[in-house]
């Protein structure tokens, strides 16, 4: 059975689904995408340099930015400095973001040098964080972590246990170690470890490709959550389909209809926001998401190959109308979604052909 609710003091997360912080993903524009499919409970931003939002930097601030469609959100931060935490967790509280949530978790180079799975080597600094954030902000206090920095030193249990005593209300943990990166399995009993050796709210990460996973997890480690993070981006009817699962015992595949709506709606989202970096977000995102789609190939090199925003979506357009155009000239398209898609064919190519010259 699956919580139909995550209680973190007061705030109430429903269902007991959470994305995960990802860089370069979980802008204002994907967690609204999430929200949209439904069955997510709660949301999260990217993480964010709190030396970053400590000065006001631009750029960093824009991590921060949010709809009031998205609550409950969190945001999540990173550093080693408890005063600058301290203060960046203060703004957060200001901002009106349900949660702060401290980042324990990050593998990258240059952030281990300044916080994330670094801090997992230096735990009484990592104390002297919680006690600062802790003291400075009154909405929810959680972290997000790894086992540890490598496996000769698994300091899950030992860090959740400081974490509960210095007042944090929650704790995700991905038992995969820095070192490991993402590779390999992720060690599912250091979750049911770090559950066994606190009272409050556990949540686990790592390795929930579908529904029958995270049904598999809670059985496993006990935990009162599930995280989700990279299947998020490449699948992201993930959450909808827990939620069908768990309510039905099974679960719908998104339609190639479905693919071409979610993909252009993001696409147009993106430029409608006029980010400096849409493009670059929509090769990204193709990337990950067209594995799932009939000659997704051909799909991702059209959009690699473009210059422009406008030109990755006409290319978006065109794949996906030709694609309806070849089933309904072998008497497959059925479906009105993908009758709708044949109309577009003809304008569609037109576009794409203007731009290839």
């Amino acid at each position: 059975m699956f919580p139909a609710e995550l209680k973190i003091r007061n705030l109430s997360i429903r269902p007991a689904t959470l994305l995960a912080p990802m860089a370069g993903v979980t802008d204002t524009i994907f967690r609204r995408v999430i929200r949209g499919l439904g069955g997510c409970g709660l949301i999260m931003t990217e993480f964010t340099s709190a030396e970053g939002v400590t000065r006001s930097a631009a750029k960093t601030l824009r991590y921060l930015y949010y709809d009031e469609d998205e609550h409950p959100i969190a945001a999540q931060l990173f550093g080693a400095n408890p005063e600058v935490m301290a203060t960046a967790a203060a703004l957060v509280e200001d901002l009106g973001f349900d949660q702060v949530d401290i980042n324990l978790g990050c593998p990258a180079k240059k952030v281990v040098k300044c916080g994330g799975s670094g801090l997992l080597k230096d735990l009484q600094q990592l104390g002297r964080i919680f006690d600062a954030v802790r003291a400075a902000v009154k909405i929810p206090l959680t972290i997000k972590m790894r086992s540890g920095w490598d496996e000769a030193n698994i300091v899950a249990v030992e860090v959740a246990r400081m974490a509960e005593q210095s007042g944090v209300e929650g704790i995700a943990v991905h038992p995969r170690t820095r070192m490991q990166g993402y590779s390999g399995q992720a060690d599912w009993t250091v979750i049911a470890r770090v559950k066994q050796a606190v009272k409050i709210p556990v949540i686990g990460n790592g390795d929930i490709r579908a529904p029958e996973d995270a049904e598999r997890m809670l059985a496993e480690t006990g935990c009162d959550a599930v995280m989700i993070g990279r299947t998020a981006a490449t699948n992201p009817w993930i959450f909808r389909q827990m939620e069908q699962y768990f309510a039905t015992g099974h679960y719908d595949q998104p339609s190639e209809a479905d693919r071409y709506r979610l993909l252009s709606g993001y696409f147009r989202s993106l430029i409608a926001a006029e980010l400096p970096d849409a493009i670059g977000k929509m090769k990204q995102f193709s990337c990950w998401f067209t594995h799932g789609v009939r000659n997704g190939g051909e799909l991702r090199h059209e959009v690699h190959s473009a210059r422009s925003p406008a030109e990755v979506l006409d290319r978006v357009d065109a794949f996906f109308a030709g694609a309806a155009e070849a089933r309904g000239a072998c008497g497959a398209c059925t479906g009105p979604g993908l009758r709708s898609l044949y109309g577009l064919a003809s304008l569609a190519k037109k576009r794409a052909e203007h731009f290839r010259g």
